[in-house]
């Protein structure tokens, strides 16, 4: 065999597949921002703080400690609560909500579209592909927690006094030090939805229906938070990805408490792994010919 019939990698081509990685997730992200059903959902969520702060700011009555959802009673103390009263009530549905949306359409979107095998014929193939579509869902669960916590920062601003921020277990923290908790509690739900979300990625590769994805994936969600409060089933409870969704109290106290972030991350982790192997078994051998 003579050294012309051996085929050598062109060095210039290895750079080349590298940015068709970067490429592909950048088209992904360009697409899922420029949608307005994207920027509809984002712009519901900023609502929820605003809402919220000027139902309390309009309100004649006081509320005592413990009244409506946790942190409300503190709001009208420091505009800084608002943020995380938003937080605590976009939790259950609002933001799950749109987790499944969005989810619920990375492959069956395209599927339902006829995009899908064009988007194969590329060198990425089927697995990085995968990986770029729960990329994108993430990003827009740190957009949407991100969303949230500034509106509520701003319009606790602009309608309630901002200063010290008193935390649960009674310490004061400066107002410089509750911004950069408020995006610690960002993070902590940013985290909190990436396993829903891979539940999400699962169900959209079973289907062409991307509605049908989206709503299976926003019912998976409910399903959960309601087998997270019946008793009989305690023993499941610290198994299901909500289950630590509303502890992020814990960041609010002093001496930072990350246990209950440490628990909700593995969590998250045990269901990244469970059904990023079962999207990536499904999505292998679909037919994307049918």
């Amino acid at each position: 065999m003579s050294s012309s019939d051996v085929s050598v990698p062109n060095s210039a081509e290895v750079p080349v597949r590298g940015r068709g990685g970067w490429d592909l997730l950048g088209s992904e992200l360009a697409v899922l921002f420029r949608r307005r059903r994207t920027w509809a959902m984002l712009v519901a969520i900023a609502l929820i703080p605003i809402l919220l702060a000027v139902a309390v700011r309009l309100s004649s009555s006081t509320l005592n400690p413990g009244e409506g959802p946790p942190f409300l009673d503190r709001v009208t103390q420091n505009g800084l609560f608002v943020g995380f009263t938003a937080m605590v009530v976009a939790i259950p549905l609002f933001l799950p909500l749109t987790i499944g949306v969005v989810a619920g359409d990375t492959i069956a979107g395209e599927a339902g579209l006829g995009t899908l095998r064009y988007l194969l014929v590329a060198p990425a193939g089927r697995v990085r592909l995968l990986l770029v579509k729960y990329v994108g869902a993430a990003v827009f669960c740190l957009v949407a927690t991100l969303t949230l916590t500034v509106s509520g920062a701003l319009i606790g601003a602009a309608l309630f006094p901002v200063g010290p921020v008193t935390l649960l277990s009674g310490d004061t923290i400066s107002v410089a030090e509750s911004l950069l908790r408020s995006l610690l509690v960002a993070a902590y739900v940013t985290v909190s939805l990436l396993g829903l979300a891979m539940i999400g990625l699962f169900i959209s590769t079973l289907t062409d229906v991307p509605v049908g994805a989206m709503a299976a994936t926003v019912v998976v969600s409910v399903v959960a938070q309601i087998l997270d409060v019946i008793p009989q089933l305690s023993w499941l409870h610290p198994w299901l990805f909500s289950h630590y969704w509303l502890r992020f109290a814990d960041l609010l106290r002093q001496p930072l408490d990350l246990g209950s972030f440490g628990q909700n991350a593995i969590v998250q982790a045990c269901y990244l792994a469970v059904f990023g192997a079962l999207a990536y078994s499904r999505f292998v051998t679909k037919d994307i010919l049918s």
